[in-house]
């Protein structure tokens, strides 16, 4: 079977180029099935701060963007690890004074066990 040849300038052949010169990047996802083709779960991430944009107006400072940026990461890193963000700060904060430096990251919420 012979394929026909397509016009340079058509939609086929752009899409065609640009797959081809990206085929680097693209051959881990070919390689390696579990490797996900889409950013679903970085934009399911990102839509508690997206639907609280409004909100954010009124966070008073700058310092308080800062803690409410803060506040957000540690709640979305808990549901990430499929852990319950409410159970997981009220825990952390009531153990945080009897933890030593070196051993905060038990308390990461992947290695906390509740």
């Amino acid at each position: 079977m012979q394929l026909t040849t397509i016009s340079g300038k058509s939609p086929l052949a752009a899409a065609i180029r640009y797959a081809l010169t990206r085929m680097e990047r693209l051959r881990p996802y070919l390689d390696h099935g579990i490797l996900e083709l889409d950013n679903n779960a970085a934009e399911r991430g990102m839509r508690a701060i997206a639907l609280g944009r409004k909100n954010y107006l009124f966070v008073g400072s700058e310092a308080g963007g800062k803690a409410a940026a803060i506040a957000y990461t540690l709640i979305e890193t808990a549901k990430l690890n499929a852990v319950d963000p409410h159970a997981w700060l009220a825990d952390t904060v009531a153990r945080i004074p009897d933890y030593t430096i070196t051993k905060v990251d038990d308390l990461l919420p992947w290695r906390w066990n509740g």
